[in-house]
């Protein structure tokens, strides 16, 4: 038996205590408008945006319809599950905001 543990692209991630690569903010660009909001731990990019009383667009909440689709204009995060988007898409910056979690200090969307 292997040492190494296998993650799918659904896997939960774990989240590892280092300051350089801790979450601080994200900044959600909604109707010609920014707001900055404080990252909360295991929060996705959806969750953020209605922590601030933001109408960002959702339906199905599971990766599935794309009604919540932003693009990533600086950071990154990635998507626990993807059943929309294209590589193409994923390349150009595009996200289920549903289903993406930040990973890098700071996070900025902004919903088309």
């Amino acid at each position: 038996m292997s040492d190494e543990l296998a993650l799918s692209d659904t896997a939960v991630v774990v989240d590892v205590p280092d300051a350089a690569c801790t979450t601080q903010e994200v900044m959600i660009e909604l109707d010609r408008r920014t707001t900055t909001v404080s990252y909360r731990r295991g929060d996705t990019l959806l969750q953020c945006a209605r922590s601030a009383a933001l109408r960002a667009p959702y339906s199905c909440e599971i990766g599935s319809c794309g009604t919540c689709i932003a693009r990533l204009l600086e950071g990154s995060a990635r998507m626990v599950n993807n059943d929309v988007l294209d590589d193409d898409e994923v390349a150009e910056g595009y996200i289920l905001t549903c289903q993406a979690l930040p990973t890098s200090r700071s996070v900025r969307v902004v919903y088309e």
